[in-house]
């Protein structure tokens, strides 16, 4: 009997925690460096912050995402970037080196409204003191004034210089900086090549004609022994990703970890 009792009472406990969990602020899909639930910036300020962390990862390997939403309530601010961070893991594997800005619009006072989060490996330079000056120091200023974008992108500025201090390993595999060239120049090579077999073809061809279909099939087997050299020399040096990330452009986490060091702050 007491056993059962025993029993009842966690599935009850179980079930209270799960319904109370329903209540707090989901944590949105990883889908972007700057995530805009709130609506503070409008696209093109949006656009403009994606891409400068974007560029930063691709130069550093490092990961800093920025979230905006109206509100952690019932939770505070803290409780929830922790819960962020769980879930979206930025910074690479056993680097550790992402950050989370979180900003929640319309939370109470008591809840806080600002946060970064900092990664284990970046906690060197972006110690919690130096996380409370950017909240209070860099960003308070221009969010006092409804210059939202001004404070997130001097926030952007401050991470980053503080984050290249840390002398971080540099950035391998898909966080590599993205060729630039034009895709279809490399695809040049190849076309060249495919016009001198067309060509190699069409010129046995004619002379199958002129000495018998003998010639002309040793004509075909040379022409595709010639191909098959010069595309396979063609297509090893081919960067099939060129102009582009190997992962396809998407953006998730490197799992990276946390462990609740940052600041809070409001303005």
């Amino acid at each position: 009997m007491p056993t059962f009792r025993l029993l009842i009472a966690c599935a009850l406990a179980l079930w209270l925690s799960m319904a109370g969990a329903q209540d707090f602020v989901a944590v949105p899909a990883l889908s972007a460096h700057v995530i805009d639930q709130a609506g503070m910036l409008n696209p093109q300020q949006r656009s403009s912050l994606d891409n400068v962390l974007k560029e930063y990862e691709a130069r550093s390997g490092s990961q800093i995402a920025i979230l905006l939403l109206n509100s952690t309530a019932p939770e505070a601010i803290e409780q929830y970037s922790i819960r962020v961070a769980d879930a979206w893991k930025l910074g690479r594997k056993g680097v550790d080196d992402g950050v989370i800005l979180v900003v929640a619009k319309n939370n109470d006072k008591a809840l806080r409204r600002l946060r970064i989060e900092a990664g284990r490996g970046i906690q060197g330079t972006v110690t919690d003191a130096q996380s409370k000056r950017i909240l209070q120091d860099v960003i308070a200023p221009y969010f006092r004034q409804n210059d939202y974008y001004g404070g997130l992108a001097a926030a952007t500025t401050a991470l980053t210089t503080l984050m290249d201090q840390e002398h971080l390993p540099a950035p391998t595999g898909k966080n590599k900086q993205p060729a630039t060239g034009d895709g279809f120049s490399g695809w040049m090579p190849i076309v060249f090549l495919l016009f001198m077999f067309i060509a190699i073809i069409y010129q046995r061809s004619r002379s199958s004609f002129k000495y018998g279909a003998k010639g002309g099939n040793a004509g075909m087997i040379l022409g595709s022994a010639g191909l098959g050299g010069l595309l396979g020399g063609g297509l090893g040096g081919f960067d099939r990703h060129s102009g582009g990330s190997s992962d396809g452009g998407g953006f998730g986490g490197g799992g990276g970890g946390f462990d609740g060091g940052g600041a809070s702050g409001d303005w």
